[in-house]
């Protein structure tokens, strides 16, 4: 009988928090439409507001200012445009910058002309590069518009957590604006959207433990807004049109909840597990390069080379093995490539790396059981090495 399979690609997506499929399991008899007047709509209605607050709690934020959408990439998409209003005034902005290690929902740069875009670079150590950023907002033309400033919280291939408050003040000192993807971040370091001095935020459901199909953009208030990127009947409140998507949403809102009320005991947990599996890496193979090791990082994410292995070689090797890990982003359909990540830091691309990720169910088994893989892998890699 085959051994049960380890799932420890984390972030790429969680699997259902209990607390989820709970909510989710009862919301199945909420079948009125959110937007009607009658009981059955009002039921929906109270649990979509229900889950508005879980999300607010999460980020920081006031309700009033969670926008629920269909998941990371379309309140990205969202945000990340020229056209803004403040108020009912038009509003311009006239260049996005985002740092190079932004994920490819970012990347791609929404709603801008590629002409409009601009890369922040990182330094060595995968940090974005604040020199460099204040460097490129002085040098704006501000008669082009305001610019919009994009990075990320924590890198999803890395865990390497960014300087948005440093960052944050530089982009508020040039008048601009600042995006912040905070889906990696999320339920692995506290948030707040005003103490981090985010003008906008963007949060996911399945990467918390809730189900795939919803997101949100969180904001820093309301005045100042995108033009909506879904346009319709006016649901959450004309910034984002269309029947509200009520059973992810309210999953969204339980995992969203259990991330906060299991906080500090998930990631102490999480952070011991991960601390163990790099130790017992590096005595299997001391010359295994983990990224972000001597820097800040979130609890749950180990990014290594295994000098001579190849990325796509290694994925193969370790789903042999039973263990589901990723090389990098996981969002590029399903591609194994070079990491834009690595580029970013410096690193040579074509070495590629690993990603492991561990989660609010991972046990001290499941570390024994990758830890026996990786050891097996770099063993299989000696021996291959010392044969040429």
């Amino acid at each position: 009988m085959a051994s049960a399979r380890l799932y420890l690609d984390w972030n790429a997506t969680s699997p259902l928090h209990p607390a989820a499929r709970e909510a989710l399991l009862r919301a199945l008899d909420l079948f009125g439409n959110p937007n009607s007047v009658h009981s059955e709509g009002r039921a929906v209605r109270a649990a979509i507001e229900g889950a508005r607050r879980q999300v607010a709690a999460l980020t920081g934020a006031d309700p009033a200012h969670v926008i629920f959408t269909s998941g990371a990439t379309e309140a990205a998409n969202m945000v990340l445009t020229p056209d803004f209003r403040m108020g009912r005034t038009p509003l311009s902005i006239g260049q996005l910058y985002y740092s190079a290690i932004e994920h490819p929902a970012v990347r791609e740069g929404g709603r801008f002309a590629k002409t409009d875009t601009t890369e922040i670079p990182v330094a060595s150590g995968g940090v974005v590069d604040l020199d460099a950023l204040r460097a490129l907002l002085e040098a704006h033309d501000k008669t082009s518009g305001l610019p919009m400033v994009a990075i990320m919280l924590v890198n999803n291939e890395t865990g390497i957590v960014q300087p948005i408050k440093e960052a944050a003040e530089i982009v508020h000192a040039s008048g601009g604006l600042l995006v912040v993807d905070a889906v990696q971040a999320a339920g692995r370091l506290a948030l707040d959207i005003n103490e981090l001095g985010a003008d906008f935020m963007i949060v996911s459901s399945h990467k918390i433990g809730g189900p795939k199909g919803a997101g949100a953009l969180v904001t820093r208030g309301e005045v100042l807004m995108p033009r909506p990127l879904i346009h319709g009947g006016g649901q959450e409140k004309g910034h984002r049109s269309g029947t509200e998507n009520s059973l992810a949403v309210i999953g969204f809102g339980a995992a969203a909840q259990a991330a906060v009320a299991e906080f500090d005991a998930r990631n102490q947990a999480v952070a011991q597990l991960r601390d163990r599996l790099e130790n017992e890496m590096r005595a299997a193979a001391p010359d295994v390069v983990i990224y972000g090791a001597d820097g800040s990082r979130v609890s749950n994410t180990t990014f290594f080379t295994l000098p001579g292995l190849k990325a796509e070689t290694g994925q193969i090797a370790f789903d042999l093995e039973g263990v589901a890990l990723s090389a990098g982003s996981a969002c590029s359909s399903g591609k194994v490539g070079e990491s834009h990540v690595l580029t970013a830091m410096g690193r040579d691309p074509k070495l590629g790396a690993l990603r492991i990720s561990l989660g609010f169910s991972t046990t001290q088994d499941d570390i024994d059981k990758a830890v026996a893989a990786f050891a097996k892998i770099a063993a299989r890699r000696r021996s291959a090495g010392e044969a040429a």
